[in-house]
């Protein structure tokens, strides 16, 4: 039975209860250097190297778990994490990405790994995937499942194109939402539902607010992360994909109407916003698109005037870019027992809610408590869950296999949309030429195809 059909089965039957279960005791960890924190979208990590994991004359006891991660590594926030894995017995080593896949790949090849958990980006895994490196977590998840509903979209991308071998536990996410100030809610399209808009409302929306107020109020951030929200929404919610189908007729239908129905209506200064939290408090914008982290201020200083929304869904789904941080166990880990009682604790609803109040972190399950959370990140959490268990959520990865080439991408989509949108170009020819410019940087990284497209053998393809 595949995994999927299972989880179905599984998420039917699951009760919502709260376990805790008396992990095992630490092992000491030394620390290491930097890695990602929420408020970055992109998956460069810092350059410097992480201390591999002591290697040991025998097997550990019983009670000791390596975990290393690329998340947490500044110092303020190892204390943080140190003190929320210390409630359960554990303990972990920061590490940077590159060299925690060198280790696990050693691991593999030796036949015996140093680390038994590893806690990393969605687009760790796929090298790790590529070299047999990691452990089947489709039991572990069952187990899991029998008292915690996991989002559902992030167990089918933790599959990593496979039916029945699922890489990683999903552990905690970031991503974009919306944003808007409540006085523009009496402009909503009749019938409309501010948490289930369409890409067509949202533009009739910008409409009635522009001719409503007598100025522009839509915004999105042009200088900031725009390239994302082209990217991981925009392009999985009218296309279906994000490389595979850069340059369809539906892509071509999509830029049409951003030329001619959206465009006309957003904040001309847009193309100077790069945090949208800053025109929303300044009331030049009252509905936004942004990063989690860079609406945070406006949520914070003004609660009862801000709402948070998810994104528009179009006619292939509710595209959106998850930020998905997953938990995983080297194949040859010398205490897997212990590795799975580290998983079990920190997906817990309760766990769960303190790396959300304490590291901005959104969860992955259902069922945590979010009473006494900071106003801005109870009114984020609420929008975040909303996206991410969305019936028709299209989950859109951050890109996968460019290495130091992902900014090109990055520049590609958003000349796109610069060209038809804001230049008045062809918007056959543009996507064409930037299709003809995408392909060739899949075909000279060797980039695979990475969710919503589906998986490939060799480069994507642009179709």
């Amino acid at each position: 039975m595949s995994i999927k059909v299972r989880i179905l089965s599984l998420l039917v039957i699951a009760a919502m209860l709260f376990v805790a279960c008396a992990p095992a005791a630490p092992a000491p960890a030394p620390a290491a250097p930097a890695a990602e924190t929420p408020a970055e979208a992109a998956t460069e990590a810092p350059a410097e190297e992480a201390a591999e994991a002591p290697a040991e004359e025998a097997a550990p006891t019983p009670g000791a778990v390596v975990f290393f991660s690329t998340q947490f590594s500044p110092v303020e926030e190892q204390e943080k994490f140190r003190a929320i894995l210390r409630e359960g017995g554990f303990d972990f080593t920061a590490s940077e990405e590159g060299p925690l896949i060198d280790v696990v790949l050693a691991g593999a090849q030796s036949g015996v790994s140093e680390i038994d958990v590893i806690g990393a980006l969605h687009g760790t895994f796929p090298p790790l995937q590529r070299a047999d490196a990691l452990m089947n977590m489709i039991d572990i998840a069952e187990d899991l499942m029998a008292d915690r509903e996991f989002t559902q979209a992030f167990l089918e991308t933790a599959l990593l194109g496979t039916e029945d071998f699922l890489y990683y536990i999903p552990w905690m996410q970031a991503t974009y939402i919306m944003a808007a100030h409540v006085d523009a809610l009496e402009y909503l399209p009749e019938g409309a539902d501010v948490n289930a808009l369409t890409w067509e409302q949202f533009g009739e929306w910008c409409r009635a607010l522009a001719e409503g107020t007598g100025s522009p109020k839509c915004g999105l951030p042009h200088a900031g992360l725009f390239h994302r929200f082209l990217q991981g929404y925009a392009w999985p919610s009218w296309t279906g994909g994000m490389v595979t189908t850069f340059k369809n007729d539906d892509a071509a239908a999509m830029l049409a109407w951003m030329r001619d129905s959206l465009w006309p209506y957003i904040n001309p200064q847009s193309i100077n916003y790069e945090f949208m939290q800053e025109p929303l408090l300044a009331g030049e914008v009252w509905v936004a698109f942004d990063h989690t982290a860079r609406l945070l201020d406006a949520f914070n200083s003004e609660p009862d005037s801000f709402i948070a929304f998810p994104a528009p869904s179009g006619p292939y789904g509710l595209g959106f870019m998850p930020v998905i941080v997953g938990l995983g166990i080297p194949a040859h880990a010398r205490n897997p027992e212990g590795a799975a009682a580290l998983i079990e604790y920190l997906t817990r609803p309760e766990v769960q809610g303190q790396v959300l109040r304490e590291l901005g972190f959104f969860p992955v399950v259902a069922g945590v408590d979010t009473s006494d959370l900071p106003p801005g990140i109870a009114i984020e959490a609420e929008a975040v869950a909303a996206q991410s268990n969305a019936p028709n959520a299209l989950p859109a990865l951050l890109p996968v296999g460019l290495g130091a080439r992902g900014g090109e991408i990055n520049q590609i989509f958003r000349n796109a949309f610069d060209r038809v949108v804001l230049n008045g170009e062809d918007i056959r020819t543009v996507l064409d030429e930037e299709g003809a410019n995408l392909q060739a940087l899949m075909d000279e990284t060797g980039a695979p195809c990475w969710a919503p497209d589906p998986p490939s053998d060799g480069p994507c393809q642009v179709q």
